[in-house]
């Protein structure tokens, strides 16, 4: 069989969508404004757009395609807004990503809880596009931490363990809809491994708590977007801290981890550290232009199967693909499939 190929994330947005920044929350509408909307009409569009992001992916071959996240502003905030004790428009200034950049963010003022249910329709209408299995992606406790502003907490260990049980409310919901593949992303891991290990890993698996094995419990940890396309002098993780976790999230429940390869090639012998996960392989960059060759994507995959069983290797690109664009994205993912067959 040949290994199975899936997708980390966000879809391009075709030009319909009014959409934003996914960084800096700089707005970039499309050719269609909302203003003026219904809310019916709104989401009437969102969920075309959706069902046309998920059909697509599995056209190009896609074996578990992802709902896009289209219907996301912000990825981080997206999820935030359907939590209580969190407020959009409180905005307190804060660095993130190991000072990256400075921004005003949302803020927790108050207890986190769960609200009301929201993935389990998002995912739904996902599901409704093709006979694949959808997966649904949720930013992770830490990551959510790095986005926002604390107020109500002071302790970023207790305010991450109270987000991750709320997130534990919204996925064990996925599950019981029946929804099997929940992949929670991480990607703060790799700049802030010290917590990652200290008490990352643990709200991880209470993100999961109680999730049946018929689902497939993932997590994404990439080491960082630039701000544009190609751009090669910014600040991303050290892909070295892999080497750090690999261990932790190899003995915890976690099924699958999804790593990037692709932006920065690792020492594949990081690989023989997850003896028990599975790994989703980043084997195209998702913030270059350049298209890798199908013989080159088979190579490095070849070279993978030398560590690790190929029953428990996947391919995929690094992580979203929101910046690529719809041509760039349609011409790296046919020659992931390609490669992924022929391996």
């Amino acid at each position: 069989m040949p290994i199975k190929t899936t997708c980390i994330g966000a879809w391009p947005k075709p030009d319909y969508v009014p959409h934003m920044d996914w960084f800096h929350e700089v707005a970039q509408m499309g050719e269609a404004s909302s203003e003026g909307m219904s809310e019916a009409e709104r989401t009437a569009i969102f969920d075309r757009a959706t069902q046309e992001a998920v059909a697509e992916q599995a056209a190009l071959g896609i074996d578990i395609p992802t709902d896009g996240e289209i219907r996301r502003p912000n990825y981080v905030h997206y999820h935030c807004s359907h939590l209580s004790g969190f407020e959009l428009d409180v905005l307190t200034e804060c660095s993130m990503r190991n000072g990256a950049w400075v921004a005003e963010a949302p803020t927790f003022t108050a207890k986190i809880e769960a609200g009301e249910p929201f993935l389990v329709r998002d995912w739904q209408v996902a599901q409704a596009a093709t006979d694949k299995p959808v997966k649904i992606t949720i930013p992770g406790p830490l990551t959510i931490s790095d986005s926002t502003a604390d107020v109500a907490y002071g302790d970023r260990r207790a305010w991450c363990a109270d987000l991750a049980n709320a997130l534990n409310v919204e996925i064990l919901r996925l599950a019981e809809a029946g929804c099997r593949h929940i992949q929670v992303d991480e990607p703060l891991f790799a700049r802030l491994p010290d917590q990652a290990l200290e008490f990352g890993v643990e709200n991880l698996e209470r993100c999961f708590a109680g999730v049946p094995d018929r689902v497939t419990r993932t997590m994404h940890m990439c080491c960082g977007y630039p701000d544009k396309l190609d751009e090669t002098d910014y600040v991303k993780a050290d892909p070295d801290v892999y080497q750090r976790l690999a261990t932790a999230i190899d003995e915890s429940l976690i099924d699958a981890v999804s790593i990037e390869d692709a932006h920065q090639h690792n020492d594949l012998s990081l690989l023989e550290k997850f003896a028990n996960t599975t790994v989703i392989f980043g084997a195209v960059e998702i913030a270059s232009s350049r298209v890798e060759s199908v013989d080159e994507i088979v190579s490095r995959l070849r070279s993978a199967l030398d560590h690790i069983d190929a029953g428990r290797l996947m391919a995929a690109p690094d992580c979203g693909l929101v910046m690529l664009g719809s041509d760039l994205t349609r011409a790296k993912l046919t020659n992931l499939v390609a490669a992924a067959k022929q391996v």
